[in-house]
């Protein structure tokens, strides 16, 4: 006994004794291939599409409805609509049934019913035991169907957004994020706009209504649902559960797409509280579709993906500038991401850490990386790949996704190879074709007194970043005080008061679907409310006029009175003048609101708004921006340029025109006369 003991031991020192392998020794079998659960696909007769999923793990069922609506959605008045549309869908409770016994009745069977609406969809979800099915998704369906919106709970989502933006300057890392997006996409689009006081002020119940109504019909929902059911009981039973729900809709517009303009420089935003600065340096991203999206993502693991990144260990390790840094090529479904380098670093290293990021910059845009800096960075992404299905909910989400999206099913899977097949020659072909310091947006978050070296030392412009809040009620003064300074600065308001006529001869250029188009336009006004408008375009002549309330249209076609889409047209044109606008502030019936250091909006009681922006050195207006009426409505940018004067009066000479994002006519103004004695009788006299 006492020898067997002693030859295990003798055995066991042996073992001990011999060295350990490396850990790049290790060798690992391959992952098995994702096999995704085959999802059943069925549209209802009303048009809603269902995505069901079998799961009998455990006794549960959830599920989702995915609304094609979002905040980018907003009007421009009202910013904030659609997020307080997806709270109070849920909390404002139903016909029968308020918020809180909802939440009592759910909260007693174990389950429950949420809502929300975010940038580019809408969500209504529900989970449930499976054997409370049939009663919780009969809450649900009238939660999605049938709101009720009561106004205690709008108040209050209300409040709570009051509350988030008394608070939002108190994070420096959440005033870089959101300076540095707005600023890159564009304070003026509406993936730059930003919920103000003023803004939630205007939102009422009713616009809650019209809201829900618009977006939430059945051809514009696709409702997903897994877990423990049969495929053809659960498609019945839903069927049956929908079958009275036939509200129709036009079908939803598209999202308005990303303005591509670069924004260079460095943006500072002080705050002397501080003892570390927050940066976000990049521009524009990408799209997920993009060829090249696969490389680019890999760039930016090698560039800042981790703790063997290249930003992490020459900014932290080495030079012990910044406390945490990362990189990211953001990519969107349908509208491009984010490129972001974000950090922070202590304050008197920040003009020297951003200094070394563009270094990094450069340096990857100029040689090929290593093989091992690409093998972890693919590594990375391929290893996670199997998290992507590790539940029903995410694998049925994904694919339901990409098909509200508008990509392949098995998008995942080509992905996967894309990520496989990329090479160290492709990163640095994509570094130097999409990473563009030159157009890089700086954001930096700090106290400047504490800068060793100040930012200018970067070559770059410095702009300060304005945190103030408008506190509650003080927009209309603010705004008043910018429409004031865009008064005197074309002329003075006695002047404009002064002006009771105008005739303007123009050329237009339009870049319609069939091609260019060019026109010739006569636009007559008479103070204060009429306006018509001759147009010679290449099919023949087109007249329209209006007075303030109704108005005609005469054409080729025929000639009758404005109705719909054309007769709210008409009201817009005549509200956005660009004389009489700039005495809004003499219209009782008209609201200004400052929403930014040199914009202002103004709106009236018939929901007409404009936002107008001004020059921040002469005052002028460089632009108006707004939303067009009709099915789909769109964001419509009119930029003013080459001023010229008129009896004392400064008025612009060419208008470009951008109408969702992209180029769509000139407006050139060949002869201005103003006071010329214009009468109404012949004005409002048909061809």
């Amino acid at each position: 006994m006492k020898r067997r003991l002693l030859l295990l031991v003798f055995s066991a020192a042996v073992v001990c004794a011999q060295p350990l392998p490396s850990y790049n020794q290790l060798k690992f079998p391959p992952l098995r291939q994702v096999q995704p659960p085959e999802v059943a696909t069925y549209t209802l007769p009303n048009g809603m599409r269902l995505y069901l999923l079998e799961d009998h793990e455990l006794p549960l069922v959830g599920g989702f409805a995915l609304i094609r609506t979002g905040n980018l959605f907003d009007p421009p008045g009202k910013v904030g609509l659609a997020e307080v549309t997806g709270a109070v869908l849920r909390t404002g409770g139903t016909s029968s049934k308020t918020g809180d016994e909802l939440d009592l009745a759910l909260e007693n069977i174990a389950a429950s019913v949420e809502s929300s609406i975010g940038e580019s969809s809408g969500q209504v979800s529900f989970s449930a035991l499976r054997e409370n099915t049939h009663q919780v998704l009969a809450v649900f369906k009238e939660v999605l169907t049938a709101p009720e919106f009561r106004q205690e709970k709008i108040d209050l989502v209300k409040m709570q957004l009051r509350s988030a933006i008394s608070r939002r300057n108190d994070e420096a890392q959440e005033i870089a994020s959101r300076e540095f997006g707005e600023i890159v996409y564009g304070k003026d689009t509406p993936y730059g706009w930003r919920i103000e006081y003023a803004t939630l002020d205007r939102i009422q119940r009713q616009d809650l209504v019209e809201f829900h109504r618009r977006y939430f019909f059945p051809a514009n929902v696709m409702l997903a649902v897994y877990g423990d059911f049969a495929v053809a009981e659960m498609k019945a039973a839903l069927e049956k559960l929908f079958g009275d729900w036939n509200s129709q809709q036009p079908p939803a517009p598209p999202f308005p797409p990303v303005r591509s303009e670069p924004h260079p420089g460095v943006f500072l935003a002080t705050k002397s509280d501080v003892n570390q600065t927050v940066f976000q340096i990049g521009h524009l991203g990408g799209l997920l579709r993009d060829s090249n999206y696969p490389a680019l993502e890999s760039l930016a693991s090698i560039l800042g993906g981790g703790f063997s990144s290249r930003l992490f260990k020459r900014i932290r390790t080495q030079l012990g500038y910044a406390y945490g840094i990362g990189a990211s090529w953001g990519a969107g479904y349908n509208q491009p991401g984010l490129f972001q380098i974000s950090g922070s670093t202590k304050s008197e290293s920040t003009a020297e850490t951003i200094r070394v990021v563009r270094e990094e910059i450069d340096k990857i845009r100029s040689a090929e990386v290593s093989e091992q800096e690409l093998k972890t960075a693919k590594d990375t992404v391929l290893n996670g790949f199997i998290f992507n299905f590790d539940s029903p909910s995410k694998t049925l989400s994904r694919l339901v996704r990409y098909e509200y999206h508008g990509y392949p099913k098995d998008f995942i899977f080509q992905y996967q190879k894309a990520i496989a097949r990329v090479t160290r020659a492709d990163v640095l072909r994509v570094a130097k074709q999409y990473l563009q310091p030159q157009d890089f947006t700086i954001v930096a978050v700090g106290n400047p007194k504490d800068f060793k070296t100040p930012l200018s030392a970067l070559g770059l412009r410095v702009q300060p970043i304005d945190l103030t809040i408008p506190a509650p009620g003080s927009e209309p003064a603010q705004g008043r005080r910018l429409l004031e300074r865009a008064q005197q600065a074309v002329g003075g308001a006695g002047k404009l008061a002064a002006i009771k006529d105008f005739t303007a001869l123009a050329e237009v250029h339009i870049q319609s679907p069939g091609g260019a188009m060019k026109a010739r336009q006569t636009n007559r006004w008479i103070a204060p409310a009429h306006f018509r408008q001759d147009t010679e375009l290449p099919f023949g002549k087109l007249a329209t006029y209006f007075d303030g309330s109704q108005g005609w249209i005469s054409g080729p076609q025929g000639a009758g009175p404005m109705t719909g889409a054309v007769l709210q047209q008409a009201g817009l044109e005549m509200f956005r003048l660009l004389f009489p606008l700039l005495l809004s502030d003499r219209d009782p019936a008209r609201t200004l609101q400052a929403f930014a250091e040199n914009a202002l909006e103004i709106s009236d009681q018939r929901a007409h708004a404009v936002r107008l922006w001004l020059h921040p050195q002469t005052g002028l207006p460089l632009k108006q921006t707004y939303q067009s009426p009709g099915e789909p409505p769109s964001q419509v940018e009119d930029v003013y340029d080459e001023w010229m004067e008129v009896n004392g009066i400064r008025a612009p000479k060419r208008i470009r025109i951008n109408r969702g994002g992209a180029p769509f006519g000139e407006t050139r103004i060949q002869d201005l006369k103003l006071n010329s004695g214009l009468k109404v009788e012949d004005l409002s006299k048909r061809p």
